[in-house]
């Protein structure tokens, strides 16, 4: 359960650093408030999923998942670049979040 929660809490990040880029500097109400709404799911749920996996574990795991999320997110709906060196970072992200996984929870 504490690792699908940490999934989770992963994607409400990306939800809230993507909802950033439309608040226009927290001057967009409904923009706004969907943001800060993303980011308190996002750290309750990192919190209940803290109360069983590591810290380092957990924090690693939530910021690959929102990193790696949101770059993605970016070159989708922001035109921003894909290159090589770009998603072979990505991956790198991945497998680091997936190797924390295999080697303890």
């Amino acid at each position: 359960m504490a690792w699908t929660a940490l999934f989770f809490a992963g994607l409400f990040e990306i939800v809230w650093a993507v909802g950033m880029k439309y608040t226009d500097g927290f001057t967009r109400l409904w923009p706004t408030i969907g943001t800060f709404t993303a980011m308190v799911v996002s750290v309750v749920l990192l919190g209940f999923a803290m109360k069983t996996l590591p810290l380092g574990t957990a924090y690693a795991v939530w910021t690959g998942i929102g990193t790696a999320g949101t770059v993605i997110v970016g070159m989708i709906l922001f035109n921003e670049p894909a290159t090589a060196l770009r998603l072979g970072a990505i991956g790198l992200i991945l497998i680091g979040g997936v190797g924390l996984k295999l080697l303890g929870s």
